[in-house]
């Protein structure tokens, strides 16, 4: 039920005694002081914001005890004040893990329902509390501090997906698959090589996450409202307190700004495509035409009508959920793009889907890494797949090329060979060397070193190429970049 099914689920149920019927009078808002009425309900229900951020209420709390500590040392407030205020807050934050904590929509928001509840608890000494802050910059240091945090999430459930594909890389040595281009068939590549390109993906979504914590660590708390203060506060004090480099410069950029959020869900936007396709991917290489894969029961489900049915639906939903991430991103972005300075309450709305962001690429993080772990190839499959589409023809290429002959004119011989081969229904390495000599007279018995898939893949030397020995100094690098024991390596 809703906030808004209330009155009607009251009167569904027979419940309009004399005490439903007669409201109770509304508390006093904390910023009620110039106000002669209270809001209306729906006014109320329409601007809370406490149904969703109060998940920033830990972030709240060690604000609160950053700039209690700091108003105290700049002869703000008092010491025992300081200490009492610090103990309220401590209380509060058990009560809430506690699941004892009673939060109010009426008291619209994380900050609101803290410092009323401090009050309460306290009385006078939580007053001074609010001296020199606003709600804009305490809700902007509350934010930036989540999101420091939940990219610090994120990139521990990157490195556990790499070690993961990495793991699956190292169980499948010396597999070969074809490489595909337009999804057609291109080159040989081994099944190591086509995952760790999986691996630098996700380290650049880290590098993306690691340079926009860099720019977010930056402390909002004490630029108040929008123009800082007159009062001797240290803005420094309470920016090392929490962690940041240094406070931001500029107080009407310091409330206004969301920038960190935006590049946060753009970053993660990128990740949530690459993840949808790989999801992409392992959801074809685990069809029937394919085969290629094959996944436990344990990440595979049903279907209610058809039995013989085993579907690879969590990669299916990784690559439906990137369209929830890119669409958060799109909301942030159009929520963002008509604000004047400076602070507007549309930045309410900034939270949710930085929220569902981080929530979704998350669990697609989580599910991706337990499906690469409840996966096996299928050797025999793969084997048969590699015949077709003469894999070989580039490396057949590249022995003309070793023989003195121009690029584009050997691209011409082989392809008339290929030609030659769907003629005779066979493969290149199925040709005699007199058929190849009618195509050209440089062809000799060492062709033979050139084809066929195992020797395409062994001919690949260059630095980042599918040769074994390149692949194998890929994986020597992620095993020790990612800190893999050499106890997993079997």
């Amino acid at each position: 039920m809703t906030i808004f099914d209330v009155s009607s689920a009251a009167e569904a149920t027979g419940e309009t005694s004399a005490a439903a019927k007669k409201p109770e009078a509304k508390e006093i808002k904390l910023w009620g002081g110039r106000f002669q009425e209270s809001v209306t309900d729906a006014v109320e229900r329409f601007t809370e914001s406490i149904s969703y951020d109060k998940d920033l209420f830990k972030h709240d709390i060690s604000g609160s005890r950053a700039h209690a500590s700091m108003l105290a040392k700049q002869g703000l407030m008092s010491i025992s004040d300081r200490d009492c205020i610090l103990a309220g807050l401590d209380e509060i934050e058990k009560r809430i893990l506690n699941g004892e904590f009673v939060w109010r929509a009426d008291r619209e928001d994380v900050h609101m329902n803290i410092e009323a509840a401090l009050t309460d608890l306290i009385g006078e000494p939580a007053k001074k509390l609010h001296t020199a802050r606003s709600r804009n910059d305490q809700v902007a240091t509350d934010f930036r501090l989540w999101c420091r945090d939940a990219i610090d999430l994120i990139i521990k459930r990157i490195k556990d997906f790499q070690v993961a594909l990495v793991d699956l890389a190292i169980k499948n040595k010396g597999i070969i698959v074809p490489g595909y281009t337009h999804l057609q068939r291109a080159q040989p590549v081994l099944l190591q090589h086509l995952l760790l390109a999986f691996v630098e993906q996700l380290d650049r979504d880290a590098g993306r996450l690691l340079d926009c914590r860099a720019r977010l660590n930056f402390c909002p708390l004490g630029a108040c409202a929008l123009a800082g203060t007159g009062l001797p506060i240290d803005r420094f004090m309470t920016s090392s307190a929490l962690g940041f480099s240094s406070p931001l410069r500029n107080s009407i950029d310091a409330v206004s700004d969301r920038d960190f959020a935006m590049e946060f869900l753009s970053a993660n936007s990128i990740m949530a495509i690459h993840l949808s396709r790989l999801g992409e991917e392992w959801v074809l290489w685990s069809s029937e035409e394919f085969g290629f894969i094959v996944p436990s029961d344990a990440v595979s489900t049903g279907s209610s009508i058809m039995p013989q049915k085993k579907n690879p639906d969590p990669m299916e939903l990784v690559r439906g959920k990137s369209a929830r991430v890119i669409g958060d991103l799109v909301t942030l972005l159009s929520l963002c793009k008509g604000l004047p300075l400076a602070y507007n309450r549309d930045l309410q709305e900034d939270k949710e889907p930085v929220f569902d962001s981080v929530k979704t690429v998350s669990g697609m993080l989580e599910v991706s890494a337990e499906f690469a772990r409840n996966i096996s190839f299928n050797q025999d499959r793969i084997k048969k797949a590699l015949p077709a589409g003469h894999l070989d023809a580039t490396t057949l290429a590249d022995y003309l090329v070793h023989k003195g002959i121009p690029f584009r004119t050997s691209h011409d011989i082989v392809g008339k060979s290929v030609a030659m081969c769907l003629g005779k229904n066979c493969q290149l390495k199925d040709l005699s060397l007199d058929e190849l000599r009618a195509l050209s007279p440089i062809f000799n018995e060492d062709v033979y070193e050139f084809l066929g898939v195992e020797n395409a893949v062994n001919k690949f030397s260059s630095y980042g190429s599918t040769g074994s020995e390149c692949v194998a100094s890929q994986l020597e690098h992620w095993i020790e970049k990612l800190g893999i024991s050499q106890s997993r390596l079997g």
